[in-house]
C-alpha cells in the first residue's frame, strides 16, 4: 500500500503541474485522435485507482478504521454509503454488476441474521442434540473432525456457531444413530421452513 501512497502523490504533483500549466498558456485545440487516446488513458488509469480504492478500504478495515471513519475520506455522507462503494467497487463473479454485489451482500446478512435468530430462539434443543453428539463413542473416524467442531462449538456462547458443526455430523449418524439423525433432521428443518401464520 506504501506504493500505492507513493503514485497517488506522484498522480496528485501531476494533475497540480498540468493544472498550472493550462491556464498558464493558451488554449490549443487537440485533434480528435488525441483526445480519444487522453480519454482511454483515463479510463485505464480510473479502472486502477478504483482497484487501489477497494485495497485501501481493505487496509484501513483491518487496521481497525470503521465504515463511519471511511464516509469522509471517500466524500460520502454515511458508513451505510461507504461500505455500499466498497461493496460496489470489490471484485465479484463475472457478469455482476456492482449493485448486485451490493444486494448479494445484504440478502447473505439477513440470511445470516434471520438464522442466527432461529438459533437463539431455540439454543438449549441445539445444545441438547449437539451434547448427545458429542458424546457419542461408536462414530467412524472420519467423523472425528466434525466432532471436534461441535464440541468446541459447545463452548461458544453464541448458540449459531453449533448449526454448521451439527450439519457437519448429520451424515455419521443415519447409519448407526437415526433416531439421533431424526431430531437432528427435524431441529434444523424448522430453521428453514417458512413462519406459520399468526
Amino acid at each position: 500500500m506504501l506504493a500505492a501512497a507513493a503514485a497517488l502523490h506522484a498522480i496528485d504533483v501531476a494533475l497540480h503541474a498540468a493544472r498550472q500549466e493550462t491556464s498558464d498558456t493558451p488554449a490549443a485545440s487537440p485533434g480528435a485522435e488525441q483526445a480519444l487516446a487522453s480519454l482511454l488513458l483515463l479510463r485505464q488509469v480510473r479502472e486502477q485507482l478504483a482497484g487501489w480504492e477497494t485495497g485501501l478500504i481493505e487496509t484501513a478495515r483491518r487496521a481497525g478504521a470503521s465504515w463511519a471513519d471511511l464516509a469522509h475520506p471517500l466524500g460520502v455522507a454515511s458508513r451505510q454509503a461507504a461500505e455500499r462503494r466498497y461493496l460496489r467497487g470489490r471484485p465479484g463473479p463475472a457478469g455482476t454488476t456492482g449493485e448486485q454485489r451490493v444486494q448479494a451482500t445484504r440478502e447473505r446478512r439477513a440470511a445470516d441474521r434471520t438464522q442466527a435468530e432461529w438459533a437463539r430462539r431455540n439454543a438449549a434443543d441445539l445444545r441438547r442434540v449437539a451434547g448427545q453428539i458429542t458424546a457419542l463413542t461408536d462414530l467412524p473416524t472420519a467423523a472425528r473432525d466434525p466432532l471436534g467442531q461441535l464440541h468446541a462449538a459447545l463452548a461458544h456462547n453464541d448458540p449459531a456457531d453449533l448449526i454448521h458443526p451439527l450439519n457437519a455430523t448429520r451424515p455419521y449418524l443415519a447409519t448407526t444413530h437415526p433416531d439421533l439423525a431424526a431430531q437432528l433432521d427435524t431441529l434444523t428443518g424448522t430453521a428453514t421452513a417458512p413462519p406459520s401464520p399468526g
